[in-house]
């Protein structure tokens, strides 16, 4: 059975949004996670939609208390279906970028990465196969 098979009824899913920050030069923004089980991994900062919340406006919550930053969503770009051993995770990504200055409130590291530069890091599962479609 694949990692992205649709074969999750008995599995609790939670639905998050993503930020795809891109810079004036084409770099994109990855985080690196400080904590749980998936510590040290690299993802794109995101979380959890709360109930009533739009998308957009969860990505912006999401971003200010992580990062203490401001950002623009732009496009949806990709929504991922991927089942973790424990739970099925639909993300959401969005094209962003930043209106404000980064401040590293959970994670414990963050780079600026060329496309070319995607895969010096160890991204989490789920994001794997975006970003092939990335470089």
């Amino acid at each position: 059975m694949s990692k992205n098979c649709s074969t999750f009824a008995d599995m609790k899913t939670i639905e998050v949004v993503a930020a795809v920050i891109y810079d004036e030069q084409g770099r994109i923004f990855a985080t690196q996670r400080g904590y749980g089980e998936w510590k040290d991994w690299w993802e794109f900062p995101g979380g959890k939609i709360e109930p009533g919340e739009e998308r957009d406006q969860a990505l912006k919550r999401e971003i200010r208390e992580e990062l203490d930053a401001e950002i623009e969503v732009g496009e949806l770009m990709k929504t991922i279906n991927y089942d973790y051993p424990s739970f099925h995770l639909t993300m959401h990504c969005f094209r962003c970028t930043l209106d404000s200055a980064v401040t590293l409130k959970e994670h414990e590291a963050a780079k600026w990465l060329k496309p070319t530069e995607l895969n010096s890091v160890r991204w989490l599962p789920a994001d794997e196969g975006f970003i092939v479609e990335l470089k």
